[in-house]
């Protein structure tokens, strides 16, 4: 069973202020099973915008965790912010954290280089 949404990130944003550093909800979607995109906002300016990852990662007992990909990785807002647009033309319940920090490692947990060969679908 996945937790609702709400309550990962508020975890995610408490984390966050744990390490120092500063996290703010940009906008909020379904509190039950919206899609939530992070945006890593770094020092420089630049920023990565990172998604949920497809279903091929996850295996069929998983516990419900959630798993995030890199969509842009040190681009300008802008870009961040057009592919944000498109993603919400498509699904409107989706959340948007924005944080500020270097690493995201402890925070989030990445899907691997690889998805899962389930015998049907290959990338």
């Amino acid at each position: 069973m996945r937790l609702r949404t709400d309550i990962f990130v508020s975890a995610l944003m408490r984390r966050v202020f744990a390490r120092g550093d500063f996290a703010a909800v940009e906008a909020k979607g379904a509190e039950e099973a919206g899609a939530v995109f992070v945006r890593q906002v770094f020092r420089d300016g630049t920023e990565s915008l990172f998604a949920p990852a497809p279903q091929s990662f996850f295996d069929e007992g998983d516990d419900g965790r959630r798993l995030f990909e890199a969509r842009l990785e040190r681009v300008g807002s802008d870009a961040v912010a057009e592919a944000i647009g498109r993603e919400r033309r498509f699904d409107g319940d989706l959340w948007v954290v924005s944080i500020e920090a270097d690493d995201l490692g402890d925070v989030l947990d990445f899907a691997g280089a690889e998805p899962k060969d389930d015998g049907f679908f290959r990338r």
